[in-house]
């Protein structure tokens, strides 16, 4: 009746704006799909794929041969030493004089036998997929009466490992509430216990691929994942090539930057007026002064990077032949990515957040391996072409995101940037403390953080 009353004119142009209306959601509709990046295959070993495949999983069991240990005892007594600068701290790199204390505690009081009894306390299992053999380990909940169960895939970066989680693992998986997760924590190809990739071209798309191949195998339909580091690309592309099997998606370290207009404008006027581009007062602490903090200390720090993406053979040769050389590459990592404060003190502030138990762990994960090159690789395979023209770095993300920005993190990423890439951001968290290891620095935190979020995510759920 209505439409009736109205005259032609009105008609007419109620008509194309429909049409009009109609054709933006569906352009939008449209646009958000093909977003969606294609999930693909690959076979990553020399020689054709098989028509067959393997889904077995089997029980893994770390372990290590005196053979291996005797070795290392001998290459750790033949290490020959530079003496430091005066007074060069670890602006130069690791201190040598502090690189001689871990080496002889690593020599004379580590027990690398203790420690792998650490390791073996949560189940591992391995699985072939893709025709590598992918290590990870499984750790179910403590459930108690009405709680749900959630799985929940914890992704590490380099140069860490699955080990990184250990210490969170039991506020995971022991949480009280109104649920509790079941924990998967892979090692990346090319890491730690899982097999290194035969061929060229394995990057996080492929990761993330064989990730979500993983939590098919072991009867997941729809789960969490969180990460930082190369985790967190891995886990933002497992929501983007798959988003309907993520529940949420949680992130300690931001891959996200604004248009670059928009990246100049708020940089321009943030400092000053805040407030007009977005930017909190915490913002403009962690931002500003934007050439010391995002420009001469990423110059500082990411000289390994460009290295790494180019001839990482090369570079990894000498620390895959020197375990003291594999501890000092790594192990500055974990001092000047927890603060770059840390720069200025003698021992590099490591035993500030870990222990050296912890710390020569990880170590021994990636010597008794030999994992550093296939690990180094992986940056070639990922910033060896253009990155910025990957579908994954254009595409957005949709599924409920959390983020939590921790004060060290290697560069800040506001909330106002990070919209820009994932488009239902549920939790972002200024964080209190911490850096670049957030389950090894801070597990309380973190699992605060990862708790809140999914509480978030599930209330909106249909019940």
């Amino acid at each position: 009746k209505a439409l009736s009353e109205l005259d032609p004119y009105k008609l007419k142009v109620l008509a194309v704006s429909s049409v009009g209306i109609g054709g933006l959601l569906c352009y939008l509709a449209w646009r958000k799909k093909t977003d969606k990046i294609p999930f693909g295959d690959g076979w990553w070993r020399v020689g054709q794929k098989p028509l067959t495949e393997d889904r077995t999983i089997h029980l893994f069991v770390v372990e290590t041969s005196e053979e291996v240990l005797q070795d290392l005892h001998e290459r750790i007594d033949k290490t020959r030493y530079t003496d430091s600068l005066e007074d060069g701290r670890f602006h130069y790199g690791f201190n040598s004089a502090y690189l001689k204390k871990v080496a002889n505690y690593w020599r004379h009081e580590f027990d690398w036998e203790k420690q792998v009894k650490v390791l073996n306390k949560y189940p591992h299992f391995k699985t072939n997929i893709e025709g590598l053999d992918i290590h990870f380990i499984h750790v179910k909940p403590v459930q108690r009466a009405g709680q749900k169960v959630l799985p929940l895939m914890m992704v590490h970066g380099w140069p860490g490992s699955f080990y990184e989680f250990y210490r969170i693992l039991p506020l995971l998986t022991e949480a009280e509430g109104d649920f509790v997760f079941e924990v998967i924590c892979p090692s990346i190809p090319g890491y730690g216990y899982s097999e290194a990739p035969q061929v060229k071209g394995f990057n996080s798309l492929a990761a993330a691929r064989i990730f979500h191949k993983l939590m098919d195998r072991l009867g997941f339909t729809d789960y969490y994942v969180q990460g930082g580091d190369w985790g967190a690309l891995i886990t933002s592309n497992m929501a983007q090539i798959k988003p309907e099997c993520i529940r949420g998606l949680h992130l300690n370290m931001i891959y996200a930057r604004a248009g670059s207009a928009q990246t100049i404008i708020s940089l321009l006027v943030g400092r000053y007026l805040p407030f007009l581009v977005g930017f909190t007062r915490e913002d403009v602490r962690r931002i500003y002064p934007y050439m010391q903090k995002n420009v001469y200390e990423l110059l500082r720090e990411s000289g390994y990077l460009h290295i790494q993406a180019t001839k990482p053979d090369t570079a990894g040769c000498g620390i895959n032949n020197s375990p003291v050389g594999l501890a000092a590459y790594i192990l500055e990592k974990f001092s000047t990515w927890t603060d770059f404060e840390n720069r200025t003190l003698e021992d590099g502030g490591l035993e500030k957040k870990f222990s050296l138990d912890d710390l020569l762990t990880n170590i021994m994960i990636y010597w008794t391996t030999s994992c550093i090159i296939p690990s180094m690789r992986f940056y070639k395979e990922n910033l060896g072409t253009d990155y910025h023209k990957r579908k994954d770095n254009t595409a957005k993300v949709y599924v409920p995101t959390g983020l939590a920005a921790f004060p060290h993190e290697l560069r800040h990423c506001p909330w106002v940037w990070a919209r820009s890439k994932f488009i239902d951001i549920r939790s972002y968290t200024y964080m209190p403390r911490g850096g670049h290891f957030a389950a090894f620095e801070e597990p309380a935190l973190l699992a605060q953080d990862v708790l809140q979020f999914v509480k978030k995510v599930e209330s909106k759920r249909p019940k």
